[in-house]
């Protein structure tokens, strides 16, 4: 058990008695029979937990608390005195301490206190370390954006995430608009409260209202006790709503008395209840033929679309396949225990040419399948579905074998230019140097010839 309790007390022979105790229990025990020392030992070691005496020559337990706040404020303290008043207990617990305990000490009631206050600090602990790692895998710096467009997706993203503005995210089937929306929140001002998502599609209608709103006991069939939404539960957090296209008109008319409004009713209740929950809303439909097809109210989507985000599709920021293709790469290595060392040209050519119907979470498999499948410590072109490594259909506009000098001229042009981005990378600043254009030039030509 990697915890350290230190005790104080002034009595050799309880203080011998009490760290015996305890190492027993099989934490790690420091022993000072004095304050001074008790501060001393506090310095120069990392102590989770202090079992201090009361009264003591030179300082009283509540001062040596104070004292240790101020080096440590994560140090937990807990007093025991003979002299259990309710004024010294109530002076110890203002102070800072844990708990308090009155001599001659119950050990039995000290090994449950120390106990759960061990447990509570590895909780805590726990939560921190989750929280970071939940900041830094969801904040705007883990998502990959080589390209000019997700860049821009990220700059306005990072300029809402402080605000209380409703954010309506809007993109293919797997472009990662619930990343985003986590990078919204774990990079916002609401960081320390929750994120919870609710998929409308995924449940039916009777469903999706009792998961967003809740319910009370009786209110249907099969309502045996009172349920919270999500609504109720994310509190101050953030409420992602993913397809919100997919929500039925009746069940719209409530969102937007939500978002108007701040308060909604439990099913089955008359007593509204007030929601201080920041809205994020994503959907890979478009809101606004919905609306002219009258299946999406009008109102309802201005109040979603305050601040709109699109994320573009794969095939449009290619620029971006070969980083997130490294990443993968490093992930499934790892989770498969194999060495990769890289992806061969072939295979990253066939991955660049392909036009991701699935977007990145289409990659994201193909790479994990192809280390599946790797044989070796280089992932090659048989390592990639079949329909990744057979030769793509032409794209529309692009001629095989030209017949007219500007189709000539275009051909040669354009694979002057992926050859030049291969061998930069598919870094555009560097391939522009290599043909000697501008960059500004070089993403015209892309644009012209759909090669983002």
């Amino acid at each position: 058990m990697d915890v350290t309790i230190m005790v104080v007390e002034d009595e050799p022979l309880q203080l011998e008695s009490l760290s015996g105790f305890l190492a027993k229990q099989g934490y790690r025990v420091l022993k000072a029979p004095i304050p001074e020392q008790a501060l001393s030992l506090a310095r120069a070691n990392t102590i989770d937990l202090v079992l201090s005496d009361f009264r003591m020559p030179g300082m009283n337990g509540v001062e040596l608390l104070g004292a240790l706040k101020e080096l440590n404020p994560s140090i937990q303290v807990i007093i025991m005195t003979a002299f259990g008043t309710i004024e010294s207990a109530t002076e110890a617990m203002k102070t800072g301490a844990v708990d308090y305990i009155s001599k001659p000490v119950d050990l039995c009631r000290l090994r449950m206190v120390i106990g759960h206050v061990v447990e509570r600090q590895q909780l805590e602990r726990e939560n921190r370390v989750l929280r970071q790692q939940l900041t830094e895998r969801f904040n705007f710096d883990g998502i990959v954006s080589e390209s000019t467009e997700m860049n821009r997706v990220l700059n306005i993203a990072g300029r809402v995430a402080d605000s209380n503005a409703t954010v309506l995210i809007t993109g293919e089937t797997g472009t990662g608009k619930e990343l985003i929306a986590k990078a919204l929140h774990y990079s916002g001002a609401r960081r320390e409260q929750p994120f919870l998502a609710v998929n409308c599609a995924a449940l039916p209608e009777n469903l999706l209202e009792s998961e967003l709103f809740g319910h009370e006991k009786g209110a249907f069939t099969g309502a045996e006790r009172q349920r919270k939404g999500r609504f109720e539960l994310v509190g101050n957090g953030t409420l992602f709503i993913d397809e919100v296209g997919e929500i039925p008109l009746a069940l719209q008319v409530k969102l937007l008395r939500v978002l108007q409004e701040r308060s909604y009713d439990r099913i089955g209740s008359s007593s509204p209840l007030r929601s201080n929950a920041r809205i994020v809303a994503a959907t890979n439909r478009n809101l606004e033929e919905m609306v002219r097809d009258g299946t999406f109210r009008q109102d309802l989507f201005y109040r979603l679309n305050v601040v709109s985000i699109r994320i573009p599709p794969l095939r449009e920021r290619r620029t971006d396949i070969p980083p997130l293709v490294e990443g993968f790469l490093l992930r499934f290595a790892e989770e498969n225990g194999k060495r990769i060392a890289g992806i061969s040209r072939e295979a990253m050519d066939a991955l660049m040419k392909y036009d991701y119907p699935g977007n990145v979470r289409e990659l994201e498999n193909i790479v994990q399948q192809s280390v599946v499948l790797c044989r070796g410590e280089t992932v090659k072109l048989d390592d990639l579905p079949a329909r990744v490594a057979e030769p793509p259909v032409p794209a529309a506009g692009w001629h095989p074998e030209p017949t007219r000098l500007v189709e000539r001229v275009e051909a040669f042009e354009q694979a002057q230019i992926t050859e030049a981005m291969r061998q930069a990378g598919y870094v555009q600043t560097r391939a522009a140097e290599r043909l000697g254009i501008t960059e500004r030039h070089l993403r015209y030509k892309l644009k012209k010839y759909g090669m983002k």
